[in-house]
């Protein structure tokens, strides 16, 4: 009930809650797509350059894991995002909104989902590359016809996975000008103490991460054929 009365009695927040959905669907779609364009490349390379692997190239390996992957998934994120901001300054020519916010939110979640793709592709059998290279499957052929589309149901998890912390870490971008929830809930609910404003932001935040889940889970059992 004290929802519902700050909702209809609160015609400013009335006013800028669908503005806010709308600056985080955007944040998170931009981002997300961006991250499963570049994750998933990243992470076959990661995989098929490991040692015994189908294109085994261990300096390329080490490269791309210890440098590229572990580093940035070592810093976190509020310290990501303040320090790419002459970056994204660059990219997008402003470093508010929520286009902006996107692209501290990919960088952050591209090495991410890059592990999550590599551990999906491990969980297929080798047998099954073995299988397809002594038909005469070229490399290329091995990876886009047999090792993607038996790892399908862990790539399909991994994005889900990834999709619902950019949820999360988009909260944390609305704080420095990201726009969406996350600075809805900075205004209402912390600059002018209304913590039941902030009990709202974070239901909608929690039915978008639900429903982000359940469609992940959905198209992950469809497309498991074990």
């Amino acid at each position: 009930m004290i929802l519902l009365d700050t909702w209809f009695n609160n015609p400013a927040l009335q006013k800028a809650v669908l503005p806010a959905i709308w600056e985080t669907l955007l944040m998170v779609g931009i981002s997300s797509l961006a991250t499963v364009a570049i994750g998933l490349p990243l992470g076959v390379v990661l995989y098929v350059t490991q040692k015994g692997a189908l294109g085994e190239n261990r300096w390329l390996n080490v490269v791309l894991s210890s440098i590229v992957v572990n580093i940035t998934r070592s810093i976190p994120y509020a310290i990501l995002m303040l320090a790419l901001i002459p970056v994204t300054r660059w990219i997008v020519g402003t470093a508010l909104g929520p286009i902006a916010a996107s692209v501290s939110l990919a960088i952050a979640a591209i090495p991410f989902f890059a592990r999550l793709v590599e551990t999906a592709l491990r969980e297929v059998h080798p047998g099954k590359l073995d299988a397809a290279h002594a038909m005469g499957s070229t490399k290329m052929q091995s990876i886009t016809k047999v090792l993607i589309p038996e790892a399908m149901p862990g790539l399909v998890a991994g994005v889900t996975t990834t999709v619902v912390t950019i949820i999360g870490y988009s909260a944390m971008a609305g704080l420095v000008g990201g726009g969406g929830l996350g600075r809805l809930a900075y205004n209402y609910g912390f600059q002018r103490y209304q913590p039941d404003v902030m009990v709202v932001t974070v239901i909608l935040i929690v039915i978008m991460v639900q429903g982000v889940q359940w469609l992940g889970d959905t198209v992950s059992r469809r497309v498991d054929h074990r």
